[in-house]
């Protein structure tokens, strides 16, 4: 799914990724962002849901729960991710769903015809996330409701500071794009205004600070969670000529730093949402 600025809302997911993302990734830690999600996501009767970047499929089963009844029409770049949300639904009870691959915006679903449109954790920073605010906005019907669940500003603090570590001691110009990449996180506030400024109303930010734990800098590089979400981002917000050196330092530091003790992360969980007004 490209985005305004070129970038993309992460490569499609293979057949390995997705069931690896299904197992490991959605329980440890795309769950945060659900959670919080379900938890901001209004009554309402006859639901009809859009789930832009669906992925597996997740938190599906949790709105359906919510929503009796609901009809979810899900769209990922990600054939091998939308067969394995097809499957779920096939055999989750509660889940009345359609799937479909869309690898561009905006996603082959009618205008104006969704009551809740929701998007969880997608690789949209910037001009991208624009873009995808103005499809939630596209899709939805007048008082539809818009939910967004994403890391905001301070998650991955100490990667943050590694990096910049490592731009000091290198004596290179990356740290401009080190802070100018984690600065396109937005802060409870800046997410806010970013949905007013799309043109919806009622506007409500929660967030939850929540850290994870690793052993060592090996454990942290090769956990599914990092491999499929946290490095992906990092490459496309930081976009730094020498990714692969500068990364390799985080691995070596973590290891130094945290010999004694687990490293822990830092993730604040956002969620926000609001609504569409009659035209």
């Amino acid at each position: 799914m490209p985005g305004a600025d070129g970038g993309d809302f992460g490569s499609p997911l293979g057949p390995a990724e997705a069931a690896i993302f299904e197992t490991f990734v959605i329980p440890r830690y795309i769950k945060l962002f659900g959670e919080l999600a379900l938890s901001m996501l209004a009554d309402g009767e006859e639901a009809q849901v859009a789930h832009v970047f669906c992925r597996t499929g997740y938190p599906d089963a949790g709105i359906s729960q919510r929503l009796i009844g609901a009809h979810l029409y899900g769209c990922d770049p990600s054939t091998h991710a939308v067969e394995l949300a097809r499957a779920k639904a096939a055999t989750t009870r509660e889940v009345i769903g359609n799937y479909r691959v869309a690898d561009a915006l905006p996603v082959p679903l009618p205008a104006g015809a969704f009551s809740h449109a929701v998007t969880i954790h997608p690789f949209a920073a910037g001009e991208a996330r624009e873009l995808l605010l103005g499809e939630l906005a596209r899709l939805l019907a007048p008082h539809g409701q818009a939910i967004l669940a994403l890391p905001l500003r301070g998650s991955f603090q100490e990667i943050a500071d590694l990096l910049r570590e490592y731009a000091l001691k290198q004596e290179s110009e990356s740290i401009d794009a080190i802070d100018t990449g984690f600065a396109l996180r937005p802060t409870v506030e800046g997410i806010g205004a970013e949905l007013e400024a799309a043109g919806f109303h009622y506007v409500d930010v929660e967030m939850q600070a929540h850290t994870l734990a690793w052993k060592s800098g090996r454990d942290f590089f090769e956990d599914p969670v990092t491999r499929l979400v946290i490095l992906p981002e990092l490459r496309q917000t930081l976009r730094l000529q020498d990714a692969d050196r500068a990364l390799s330092y985080v691995r070596d530091a973590i290891d130094k730093y945290w010999s004694e003790g687990s490293f822990e992360l830092s993730i604040n969980v956002g969620c926000a949402t609001g609504r569409r007004l009659a035209e």
